[in-house]
């Protein structure tokens, strides 16, 4: 594993300890009134909730929790059942610069009288600071990104496919990325609308249906890599001899490729980058549940998604080949459910052209 280094925080203002006022004050829809270097980029009305507050700190009209650190903390809805959302936006303390690695990582915690928990929750790196209603943009709905910029933008989703649902703690929400040279502004929320937002019902008392989430300690920060560690962990891959995927999944009877599936399949494109005399064969498989005809649909489906990856990274199809075996192929027994998950698999095999 690569040694990541201490480095400095460029988002300002953090965890929202700085504010215009000296007083201790609950900003109940108006985060954006008083809290240094952050905004809301659409009309909603983001909350802002101070632990020294008698009114409402701790304890808020949704539920109660603990800042992650120091005595604020923010409040908003992700999602409710008229498309209505809440952001926060906030500034970097310089533009990143390109070519560069960087992680953010920010803390969740859904608010107790929620009815559900989402896993579409996702940050819009952005050159230019979003304003409400500006290019169209809905004022108080879900924001489109095309629709609320003209300039550069990205989105960035937690590399973690978990329901975001624990009530009691803070959640851990964090990925890296690469900067392309603009990012100078971000903003955090659910960017779907209600019909493409993957929502889990919980345990709640409120008569209402929506997700509200308070949010903490926000940080982008470079990740720095020793060269020396890196050359170390560069994988040594044998010409002809099957290797399993270890993070290629897909859910149950789909062939989408999930996120946690890209950084493996990124590897492999770079060491086929650096070998261009290799050629790449994928095969797919299933367990023995479901007919035979789905399952090697299934399996060839699920290779061939690997294999248009790849080709969309920049590899020559003329390099690689796919083939599903369906169930023909298994490598445990499928009368466990553990057997069935081994089965159930895609592996690769390099050939010297």
């Amino acid at each position: 594993m690569s040694c990541l280094s201490n480095t400095q925080n460029l988002v300002l203002n953090p965890s929202f300890e700085e504010h215009s006022t000296y007083k201790c004050l609950v900003y109940m829809g108006g985060f954006n009134n008083g809290i240094l270097n952050w905004s809301i980029p659409n009309y909603g009305s983001t909350d802002f909730f101070d632990t020294c507050s008698k009114d409402m700190g701790k304890k808020n009209y949704n539920g109660s929790q603990k800042p992650k650190s120091g005595t604020s903390y923010a409040g908003m809805y992700y999602y409710t059942d008229k498309n209505y959302r809440e952001y926060v936006q906030g500034q970097l303390s310089k533009t990143l610069s390109v070519g560069k690695r960087y992680k953010m990582t920010f803390y969740l915690s859904l608010a107790d009288k929620s009815s559900y928990a989402l896993k579409d929750i996702e940050v819009l790196i952005t050159e230019e600071k979003l304003e409400p209603c500006h290019h169209s943009n809905n004022c108080e709905k879900t924001i489109k990104p095309s629709k609320a910029t003209k300039k550069n933008f990205k989105m960035y989703s937690n590399a973690n496919e978990n329901y975001f649902s624990d009530k009691e703690s803070w959640m851990e929400y964090t990925f890296e990325f690469t900067a392309e040279g603009y990012e100078t502004y971000f903003s955090i929320g659910n960017f779907y609308r209600n019909p493409k937002t993957k929502k889990q019902k919980t345990v709640s008392d409120s008569p209402y249906f929506f997700s509200y989430y308070y949010i903490d300690d926000v940080s982008i920060e470079t990740v720095e890599k020793e060269e020396k560690e890196e050359v170390i962990d560069e994988p040594e891959i044998k010409i002809n001899e099957v290797y399993t995927f270890k993070n290629v999944l897909f859910d149950f009877d789909k062939a989408k490729l999930l996120k946690v599936s890209i950084e493996e399949l990124d590897q492999l494109y770079k060491y086929l980058s650096q070998n261009s005399n290799l050629n790449i064969e994928i095969y797919g498989h299933t367990d023995n549940v479901g007919l035979g005809t789905r399952n090697k649909e299934l399996s060839e489906q699920r290779a061939k998604a690997v294999v248009d990856y790849l080709i969309s990274q920049g590899l020559n199809p003329s390099r690689i080949q796919f083939i599903g075996f369906g169930s023909s192929k298994p490598i445990s027994e499928n009368i466990t459910e553990e057997g069935r998950q081994l089965n159930r698999r895609v592996e690769f095999k390099l050939i010297d052209s």
